[in-house]
């Protein structure tokens, strides 16, 4: 049979207790929980919620494109291993040393001016398309037209060629 319990540990274990409770026998407790808020009252604010006007959309294009050349040209690359931002080699036949823009046969190393270039060119040929778009607009000038699409044309020939270059120095005997 087990013992029977008595009623003090029925109570204790049934109720539970409240440390902000007015049981308190403090005082002080009561007089703090009492004074302050006897004569003080929480003031009438009139607050608006800030307004936020959207910015424009070529506030919005320039940072998109800004943020896009720095991800493309390893500009977290560069934060973070820190290479130089030219390189340099000797002429074996001369012995000067002589300044190298590509780090050849490494092609997940870069020098800092080599992301920027090749970021560079991307971006070149992301407005050339973006041009190529522009010229199929119906309510332009033919000769407008014909200059947009002229320039992105050319500006994306220019970065294939420029980007296939970069890459023909950067591992060399590549697509041949």
């Amino acid at each position: 049979m087990a013992p029977k319990p008595d009623s003090q540990t029925l109570t204790s274990s049934t109720t539970t207790v409240d440390p902000s409770s007015t049981s308190s026998i403090d005082p002080l407790f009561h007089i703090l929980n009492f004074l302050p808020y006897s004569f003080l009252r929480p003031p009438r604010l009139r607050l608006k919620l800030p307004t936020f006007t959207l910015p424009s959309p070529m506030t919005v294009f320039s940072l998109v494109l800004l943020t896009y050349f720095m991800v493309v040209s390893g500009i977290v690359y560069d934060v973070i291993v820190e290479p130089p931002g030219i390189g340099s080699t000797q002429d074996p036949y001369t012995g000067s040393v002589k300044p190298v823009v590509f780090l050849p046969g490494r092609v997940n190393g870069q020098y800092i001016i080599e992301g920027l270039s090749s970021g560079f060119m991307f971006i070149v040929g992301g407005v050339g398309i973006i041009l190529l778009d522009l010229a199929l607009e119906k309510n332009r000038a033919k000769s407008v037209k014909v200059s947009y699409a002229a320039a992105g044309i050319s500006s994306v020939v220019i970065a294939y060629v420029m980007s296939m270059l970069f890459v023909r120095i950067k591992i060399p005997g590549y697509l041949r």
